[in-house]
């Protein structure tokens, strides 16, 4: 059994941090730098790891091979899995001519971008958050914004940035779970802690939305909109997180949001309407209009059915559990990363029928039954929905490949290791550690299983609230979903973005990831040095 060792540069932590960070340097330089798109900037990070591993790390070959096939094949599965069918049920909505009908209905509501970002990519995009996870939010809120005539850019930049409120509450709470699993600190208090970290961003995001969006007036003349929004969400994820659970945050959060927002726009209009895409909007009876959603009200259907634990368990029932070969039970971590030398598990689980792909999946086929679509139609659906994602596909795989490969040879933890040795400030880079986390991994729940012990053992040392250091780890997480591969890739295959653009929308998006990451690492301290002892 081979055992991890976290300063393998001679003994010496900073020399140890700056390999690890070689990956994330590559990744880093060739999209913020060169430009790249995002599938050979994956494929050449994957490559610097596995040097690091192998070289550094001194890691052996079998293992590095194992760890990268084991982190590919959970990119394809569940993640690719969702990704795919949440672009193919939008690809059936559009070849049907449903779309152009829900792009009425929602023109009928209002016509103004603003208020149609608020409603699709912020309000509707977190209840996918709470209800799927996994990159489901973001295929299709950012799929329905660019086809609502939004800039293919835009409608992914404003994805990924209003996927930051929920994300922490994703897949009915797993992140949090997880979280209290790897702690074993109680689910319902980190679930507040994380609900009173996230509350004050969640209040103000729909606003700085519109402000990225479309600048400092536009912001103003829609400041109503976005204060009720703000305020519904935000209050509900507050309540919901301290009184009652994650399970159940992101979900009801939304709907106080969309209900919010419904009643806003009836008794109240912007003085000046911005359209993106000026267009006569088609009035259809009712009946019309719920055909046109059904495919999206099938997806809602399918994911809460799977969600509801009597459904879940049973479904659960068939998963198939892999002990990767090669892999599993045969890396020991060692303190301080854990308390004690404890076997590192690679259990791959195919859970084919319980995953949110699968819903998703049967969502579409029902949709495309019900909508009439021909079996050689949907073929070609299908095929022409491949050649889509083919990129991304790559980049997904890759960049969890990279995320697993560091994990297992140690060097994610000797990251984790150089910011808990930052002292009084390590309540500041707390969450700037969940954030690196999701950077790599590109989930939350995998950078609370990650680093989730770590912030326990480090508080402890420092004196500090280890229920707050836990709960930073997953709320600063989600300020690093937007600039994480996987997300990038995602919302670019949404939107039919051409693969030069993927590195500008990571340019846009980091900024952005770094100044709220930033904000958390302030509420975090704050809470810490005043209320967290």
């Amino acid at each position: 059994m081979w055992s991890q060792h976290y300063t393998p540069a001679g003994e010496n932590l900073a020399l140890s941090a700056a390999a690890a960070s070689v990956p994330v340097l590559v990744l880093l330089i060739l999209l913020g730098v060169r430009r790249k798109p995002a599938w050979i900037a994956a494929l050449w990070g994957l490559a610097a790891a596995a040097a690091v591993a192998l070289v550094v790390y001194r890691m052996p070959p079998l293992l590095v091979v194992s760890s990268v096939c084991y982190g590919a094949a959970f990119g394809l599965f569940p993640i690719g899995w969702i990704v795919f069918w949440a672009i193919m049920l939008y690809r059936v909505t559009l070849e049907t001519g449903q779309f152009e009908i829900i792009k009425d209905s929602i023109g009928g509501l209002t016509r103004d971008a603003r208020l149609q970002a608020l409603l699709v990519a912020f309000a509707f995009g977190a209840f996918l958050e709470g209800a799927a996870g996994f990159g489901t939010p973001v295929a299709v809120a950012a799929a329905m914004l660019a086809g609502l005539g939004f800039p293919s850019f835009y409608a992914a930049g404003i994805c990924l940035l209003a996927n930051t409120a929920p994300v922490a509450f994703g897949s009915i709470g797993i992140p949090v779970t997880t979280l209290a699993l790897i702690t074993g600190l109680p689910v319902n208090e980190l679930s507040g802690a994380v609900g009173r970290l996230c509350a004050p961003v969640s209040l103000c995001l729909p606003g700085y939305l519109i402000l990225v969006m479309k600048g400092r007036s536009a912001a103003r003349a829609i400041l109503p909109a976005a204060a009720v929004c703000g305020v519904s969400f935000a209050a509900t994820q507050l309540l919901v997180s301290n009184c009652i659970g994650p399970e159940l945050t992101d979900i009801l959060s939304s709907l106080a949001a969309i209900a919010s927002l419904l009643v806003l726009i009836r008794i109240w209009k912007p003085a000046q309407t911005e359209v993106i895409e000026p267009h006569k909007t088609a009035h259809h009876p009712p009946r019309v209009v719920l055909g046109a959603w059904m495919p999206y009200l099938m997806l809602i259907v399918f994911v809460l059915l799977w969600a509801t634990p009597a459904v879940k368990a049973t479904l659960n029932s068939y998963t198939i559990p892999i002990a990767w070969p090669g892999l599993h039970d045969a890396v020991l971590q060692m303190p301080p990363v854990t308390q004690t030398a404890t076997v590192y598990h690679a259990i791959y689980r195919l859970d084919w029928l319980a995953a949110a792909g699968t819903a998703c999946a049967l969502a579409t086929i029902v949709s495309a039954l019900l909508l009439g679509v021909s079996p050689r139609r949907f073929v070609i659906i299908f095929l022409h929905t491949c050649r889509q994602l083919a990129l991304s596909m790559v980049t997904i795989a890759s960049v969890l490949a990279l995320a697993f490969l560091t994990n297992y040879c140690g060097a994610t933890a000797t990251l984790g290791l150089a910011f808990s040795a930052t002292g009084a400030a390590f309540p500041f880079f707390s969450g700037i550690l969940g954030w690196l986390g999701v950077f790599l991994t590109g989930s939350d729940t995998a950078a609370n299983a990650l680093f989730g012990n770590l912030q326990v053992v480090t508080a402890g040392r420092l004196g500090l609230n280890p229920v707050l250091m836990a709960a930073a780890n997953s709320a600063g997480g989600v300020m690093g979903k937007m600039i994480s591969l996987q997300s990038i890739a995602v919302a670019a295959a949404a939107t039919n973005m051409p693969s030069a653009d993927e590195a500008r929308l990571f340019r846009f998006t980091l900024r952005h990831s770094i100044l709220l990451a930033a904000v958390i690492g302030v509420i975090t301290t704050i809470y810490a040095y005043c209320w967290g002892r």
